[in-house]
């Protein structure tokens, strides 16, 4: 069995001595599509930033496909999609794929990929210009161009129309088919079930439940009854 993409184990990440990551331990295996469930301020981000190497936790320990996060040999096989990116403000979809792609040896085909996330059409509008769910598609496309082999997506399908939506889904199947492994951060719950090979519930910077689909749902309670059954209502 080869070793898992993601290892996390007792993670602890505290903000001016609030705990926001407590104990959280997960794995996310090689080749599959892991997605994380939590409520709002669950410490979903957190975490992805954490294995992003961008946040060093208070303790515990994180392998990113067998390297510490941050180290230049996991920074050089990872993609990482944040909400939001305010640093690309001005510069239009198109050119921002093309700069990026200029950073690897061997990236995805630009048209291509804007072809499939359907940017073509937004040439000519500045990052800030798009609409949240158009921001997505540009933040996706950039977390890919790169050819990862470990993608974070954190709710890579927020504010996009159905249309959007379905073909992010199905470049994600394409992904996974390929032997990409993604972890991802989703509110939508039949968006999980579409496509997770296995599931992460975490409340208040932990893991309540982990399984599969069929696994989480056996009793016969929908995946939002089994998420609302390990969860709190987020405040604020």
């Amino acid at each position: 069995m080869s070793s898992p993409a993601l290892q996390v184990d007792a993670l602890g990440v505290s903000f001016s001595g609030r705990p926001v990551l407590d104990d959280l331990s997960l794995q996310a295996r090689t080749g599959e599509l892991t997605a994380v469930l939590g409520p709002n301020g669950a410490g979903k981000t957190t975490l992805m930033r954490v294995c992003a190497g961008l946040i060093r936790p208070d303790h515990g320990t994180v392998s990113v496909l067998g390297r510490p996060p941050g180290s230049a040999p996991a920074a050089a096989r990872i993609g990482m999609m944040p909400q939001s990116t305010g640093a690309w403000s001005g510069i239009r979809p198109l050119e921002l794929l093309r700069y990026l792609a200029s950073l690897y040896a061997h990236p995805l085909d630009v048209e291509v990929l804007a072809e499939r996330l359907g940017l073509h059409s937004l040439a000519r509008t500045t990052y800030r210009r798009l609409s949240g769910g158009q921001q997505q598609a540009v933040n996706l496309a950039g977390a890919l161009i790169g050819r990862p082999e470990l993608v974070f997506l954190d709710e890579p399908t927020a504010g996009m129309d159905p249309h959007a939506r379905r073909a992010t889904w199905d470049l994600l199947t394409e992904l996974g088919q390929a032997g990409v492994s993604i972890v991802l951060t989703t509110h939508a719950m039949e968006e999980a079930a579409a496509l997770s090979d296995r599931i992460h519930i975490v409340d208040r910077g932990h893991v309540t439940v982990s399984g599969t689909v069929t696994e989480l749902t056996a009793g016969g309670a929908s995946l939002e009854d089994v998420f609302l059954a390990n969860t709190h209502a987020s405040i604020g």
